[in-house]
């Protein structure tokens, strides 16, 4: 028999399968999908002093005769601030599987490592047969089942992907349980919770190089006490750096970390994704101010040269894109894609190559071609229309201690498509 929640009993405590019956019941209708079980099933282990319920971690109490027990007030909290998140099912972030990553099964009392636990979990054939018997399995309370997309590749290659609302959601409850495990205070009944909130970036870690600091002990540690420099709402996971010249630009969150490639990234050319209305429209300054954070962009008024060559794709040859008829109006057509030869350090040799690829009047249709000068010349114009004070505050003054040359950008490797960023 299922357990029933009181109602008017909002500050007491309340048993675990009281607390499953309460947070299902609050969530209904929430955009993002929750599943039953989430203080009883797998991962979530009461006994290890908190429970995972989207970005919070609500902190669990034993009572005198052993039965854990939580607060019906947290709870509430939790699935407010749950049915409090919108989700567009369109933007997907990649979370796995990639190459080179260590596989790694993750018991029962391990951290949630939400990524590695679903690579695990729909990697191999005994987890497959786990599936089909219906075990119950979730993240932080959220059925991840129910909105995760596959896609493959020439019909070999699974990719495995998620909404970036439910991605954030996600390393917001990976946050919190960090701050959980390093307070040392699995008992705490405190109504705030046991997380901290994350700090805000002051640039503190402004013109340092990469290749130094990531080898420093506790770096991680410390990247993971700042809130992401771009959306400033969730907590950093890893620390962003330009490729280009090797200069740290900011902590950010995995979602923002992604944000910024393209869908696929290839030796010589890039495919210009959807998401770019995004960094070149909507949150324009949040994004320049970004990527000049790294001192050789800012001082050469420039991009990387992969985001400069998709800047020259949507906005410099917007005018030139084909479009063709819908439902509503006329859309743009097929699907950007920009290639380039020589090199940024050797200017007069670059050449980008603007194409439409699936275009109804013929695949991989030329648009444009800039030279590479031209295209950053176009940028610097564009930057101080869209930017004034970033680009009042770029240009060659702040050039004191940058490298003479700045390293020249090399293919992509992993075929993970991640080199350049």
């Amino acid at each position: 028999m299922s357990e029933r929640v009181m109602p008017g009993h909002t500050d007491g405590l309340i048993t675990l399968g009281a607390a499953d019956a309460l947070w299902v019941d609050l969530t209904t209708d929430s955009a993002v999908p929750t599943a039953s079980g989430a203080f009883t099933s797998s991962p979530a282990q009461a006994r290890m002093g908190y429970v995972l319920l989207g970005g919070h971690a609500v902190a669990t109490v034993r009572a005198g005769d052993g039965r854990w027990s939580v607060s019906e007030g947290e709870v509430r909290r939790a699935a407010a601030a749950l049915n409090a998140v919108g989700m567009d099912r369109q933007d997907l972030v990649r979370i796995g599987p990639f190459r080179g990553a260590p596989r790694q099964e993750c018991d029962e009392e391990a951290p949630l490592r939400w990524r590695r636990r679903i690579t695990g979990e729909l990697g191999g054939p005994e987890r497959a047969a786990r599936r089909e018997v219906g075990r119950p399995y979730h993240l932080a309370g959220i059925d991840w089942r129910q909105i995760l997309v596959e896609q493959t590749r020439d019909g070999t290659h699974r990719t495995w992907w998620l909404p970036r609302a439910v991605v954030r959601l996600l390393d917001a409850a990976e946050h919190a349980e960090t701050q959980a495990r390093d307070a040392g205070d699995r008992q705490t009944t405190n109504p705030e919770g046991p997380t901290a909130t994350p700090r805000p970036y002051n640039k503190e870690l402004e013109g340092q190089l990469y290749s130094v600091l990531s080898r420093k002990p506790g770096t991680s540690r410390r990247v993971a006490g700042w809130a992401c420099a771009v959306c400033r709402g969730a907590p950093a996971t890893v620390l962003d750096h330009c490729h280009e010249h090797g200069y740290v630009r900011a902590p950010l969150c995995q979602s923002c970390n992604t944000l910024e490639r393209p869908d696929h990234l290839y030796s010589n050319d890039i495919r210009v994704a959807n998401r770019y209305t995004r960094l070149f429209h909507t949150d324009t300054d949040d994004w320049l101010r970004h990527w000049h954070r790294c001192p050789g962009c800012r001082a050469r008024t420039t991009l990387p040269l992969p985001h400069l060559a998709a800047w020259t794709a949507h906005i410099a040859c917007r005018s030139l894109r084909p479009t063709h008829r819908a439902p509503r109006g006329r859309k743009p057509c097929g699907v950007l894609r920009v290639s380039w030869t020589g090199s940024q350090n050797a200017p007069r040799s670059g050449l980008l190559t603007v194409a439409v690829d699936c275009c109804p009047s013929g695949e991989h249709r030329v648009l444009a071609q800039v030279p590479y000068r031209e295209a950053a010349e176009r940028f610097r114009i564009w930057l101080a229309e869209t930017a004034p004070a970033l680009a009042a505050a770029a240009g060659p003054d702040p050039l004191d201690g940058l490298p003479a040359q700045s390293r020249p950008v090399i293919a992509d490797t992993s075929g993970e498509g991640l080199a350049l960023f």
